[in-house]
């Protein structure tokens, strides 16, 4: 089995524009930014054999704050720039009760069947509430990018870090290190 590098979209990959305390997305392709050693860290993840796969709800699309085909041309760029093997969206809103957005774990499931994932190896990595409890559900651990959101709800990760790079290094070093232990015995 597979294992794999969940990733939440905005506020992981890319900045996110903050209004009264929420995190919104880029409404055009003109307000995607991406944040700092986000490249280096897919390919170090990627590299170290998982797989990379984008987890991301866009209800701006059915609210019909945000065209899909920004969504899809953020995607395509990312997915060309970046060693990413899967993008999955929910464009849905809460009030739809889809089994797909998070923090239902429908785009983690879906990715396990699609991809012969082991979930028990997989890491969730998220900068809300809704990624890190889509994750636990999957049954993923969990590392939560810190943030200052007002909507950020009691959740448990397994890990609290400050940036994509950060949750790399920690993932990679916890690797080689059981790797290691493994090699010595």
């Amino acid at each position: 089995m597979n294992r794999a590098i969940f990733l939440d979209r905005d506020g992981v990959i890319n900045r996110v524009v903050v209004t009264n305390g929420l995190p919104h997305a880029p409404l055009s392709m003109s307000e995607f930014e991406l944040h700092q050693g986000v490249g280096e860290a897919i390919s170090a993840m990627s590299n170290a054999g998982f797989k990379i796969i984008v987890t991301t709800n866009q209800p701006d699309v059915a609210k019909g704050d945000l065209e899909q085909a920004v969504v899809e041309s953020i995607h395509s760029l990312i997915s060309t720039e970046f060693q990413i093997d899967d993008v999955k969206v929910c464009f849905h809103v809460d009030e739809d009760n889809c089994s797909c957005r998070k923090p239902k774990p429908g785009m983690l499931l879906d990715a396990a069947d699609q991809w012969n994932l082991d979930l028990s190896k997989s890491f969730m990595i998220g900068d809300r509430w809704r990624d890190i409890e889509a994750g636990k559900s999957a049954g993923c651990r969990s590392i939560l990018i810190e943030n200052d959101y007002a909507d950020l709800r009691s959740v448990k990760p397994d890990a609290t870090v400050k940036s994509l790079p950060e949750a790399s290094e920690l993932i990679l070093i916890n690797l080689n290190t059981r790797e290691g232990a493994r090699c010595r015995t």
